[in-house]
């Protein structure tokens, strides 16, 4: 007993030394590639990690003091209440909390409902034409609107929106109908947004599918026509299969921005006439935090914000791998 003992503790020992020695090993031969991520991980570790101290701004009441630098005030600030959580009260018990949940979560969703599944259709629609030219010029028009920044898109909108001297709504009258003031009416609001995002990444978001569609091996699709298989059939049993993994990540990523709608566009869209269904997270952090300068307040909200995102990130990957077996950890 004690002899096997002694020969086990002897083989633990021997891996351990051989899986150092590898790792040594491997150190050594790849010492030039280990270096090359330097740059890399100083510049995530000084503008990514080190600014984290920042969040204790949420946490205290945070005022810039004369004549000291800014992370000296942080640290020197007292706390809010006894926890350090007066802020996250307020905002949580205030009477934006549920308007700004509510909006926040309806145009993420909205957007991964209706902008989700467009670009894997419309890669699947190009991956079937067989004129490479006509195939090239479509995916390439396609991709233009990407490349126009949220200024010059919302500027398109808003011109082609005009209420009396847009195309649309001069056509509208001319049809016999009153012309509407889509940017003025909080009923147009998510409609607005979502179609646009839909319009502006439609190119680019179908890029991934079809780089993963074009790894899809040949000799299943001519097998399957020597099988007698419909062209949807093909579609749906070797195509979307091939593309599985890239559409469960992705949807995964989307999932993690459900609460995670971006400021700049809807600051460019929105008036206070259209805050009941426009103003999100973001933009009351922008309001409060920046316009208002009550730094804690908005660091708070930004803060929860984000801890909502983690969750949904975290469910959304749990989900993914008990139902199709991806997952991005």
């Amino acid at each position: 007993m004690g002899a096997s003992h002694q020969s086990l503790l002897a083989g633990a020992s021997i891996k351990r030394a051989k899986a150092g020695n590898g790792l040594w090993f491997k150190i050594k031969q790849q010492k030039i590639l280990l270096l090359l991520l330097v740059p890399g991980l100083l510049y995530f570790f000084l503008f990514s990690y080190v600014p984290m101290y920042g969040i204790l701004v949420a946490f205290k009441k945070f005022r810039m003091q004369a004549g000291h630098p800014f992370w000296s005030s942080v640290f020197t600030a007292p706390w809010a209440g006894a926890y350090g959580l007066d802020y996250f009260k307020a905002f949580i018990n205030g009477p934006y909390f549920w308007m700004l949940m509510k909006n926040t979560f309806l145009l993420g969703f909205y957007s991964i409902l209706f902008g989700f599944p467009i670009p894997i259709l419309f890669a699947l629609l190009l991956n079937e034409l067989r004129n490479r030219y006509y195939k090239s010029f479509v995916q390439t028009v396609s991709y233009l609107p990407y490349f126009l920044s949220i200024v010059a898109v919302v500027g398109m909108m808003k011109l082609m929106l005009a209420p009396d001297t847009g195309i649309v709504n001069v056509l509208l009258v001319k049809l016999g109908f009153e012309p509407i003031y889509f940017f003025g009416l909080p009923g147009w609001f998510r409609t607005l947004f979502v179609s646009s995002h839909i319009w502006k990444d439609l190119g680019m978001g179908a890029v991934i599918y079809l780089a993963a569609l074009s790894k899809v091996d040949a000799e299943q699709y001519e097998s399957a026509v020597l099988d007698g298989a419909t062209r949807l059939q093909q579609m749906w049993n070797i195509t979307l299969p091939a593309i599985k993994p890239v559409v469960v990540i992705t949807l995964i990523l989307g999932l993690s921005h459900v609460l995670g709608v971006g400021a700049e566009k809807i600051i460019l869209m929105y008036s206070p006439l259209t805050y009941d269904t426009a103003d999100v997270f973001s933009t009351y952090v922008y309001r409060q935090g920046l316009v208002n300068m009550d730094f804690s307040f908005g660091a708070a909200v930004d803060l929860f914000n984000s801890v909502i995102n983690v969750f949904f990130l975290v469910s959304a990957n749990y989900l993914a791998k008990k139902i199709t077996e991806e997952s991005l950890w």
